[in-house]
């Protein structure tokens, strides 16, 4: 999880659920939900990150629909999954989120982060604006046709070289709060999954470039030593 200081509405009362923790739930959640996976698709669903080891309650399903009654919850939190849900079941899994809770947060990687390393996992293009979730299938875009640059890139990424990602975190993660709706579009649009606007730093633009080009050029000398 990202945004930490994004979660503000849990009250100490507050029954909370978390779904698909991976490997580090966050604290406050009473109950974890995870899919069912056979080990090698799980390591793969998580990122490759270590496995989930916590004392909060787990509970485990294989169908679409939670294993929860409505309003079980007062907050649920879903963060880094509905870029693995696919299109068809997108709708049905934003229903389930509200259906066993009427608050929650949510969190994904954008298009930015996808078109960079392009994870196998990630099935939908994700980006939220003026209230409404935009989603798009990945498969309709030519991501794939750059394939072999983006496994250069998610090599450097698996070599801890991510301070691109962690100065500019905005641009390539969303995280935000919702209360009692979430706001859906299915788009084939790509302009509806990208931002107006980008402003990377405040540091002049010659600055910028040459801090960007210099360390571009100390991660090819560790890559290729």
């Amino acid at each position: 999880m990202i945004f930490h200081d994004r979660i503000k509405s849990i009250k100490k009362t507050d029954r909370v659920l978390e779904v698909g923790p991976g490997g580090s739930p966050y604290s406050r959640s009473n109950v974890l939900l995870e899919k069912i996976f056979d080990p090698d698709e799980a390591l793969n669903q998580r990122g490759h990150t270590d496995a989930l080891e916590t004392e909060q309650e787990i509970v485990y399903y294989s169908e679409k629909r939670f294993p929860f009654d409505d309003n079980e919850f007062d907050y649920v939190i879903c963060s880094h999954v509905l870029e693995h849900i696919p299109e068809n079941d997108f709708e049905f899994f934003i229903n389930e989120l509200q259906r066993v809770a009427n608050n929650g947060y949510i969190e994904y990687p954008t298009i930015y982060y996808e078109y960079l390393y392009n994870f196998k996992v990630h099935t939908t293009f994700l980006n939220y604006k003026d209230n409404v979730i935009y989603y798009m299938d990945k498969a309709k875009s030519d991501l794939n046709g750059f394939f072999q640059i983006q496994m250069f890139f998610y090599k450097t990424l698996e070599k801890g070289y991510d301070e691109i990602i962690r100065e500019n975190k905005e641009y390539f993660f969303q995280g935000f709060e919702w209360h009692d709706e979430i706001n859906i579009l299915k788009t084939d649009e790509i302009q509806e999954l990208v931002s107006k606007e980008i402003k990377l730093t405040n540091v002049k633009h010659k600055q910028k470039k040459y801090i960007f080009l210099n360390r571009i050029k100390q991660l090819l000398r560790k890559l290729f030593k």
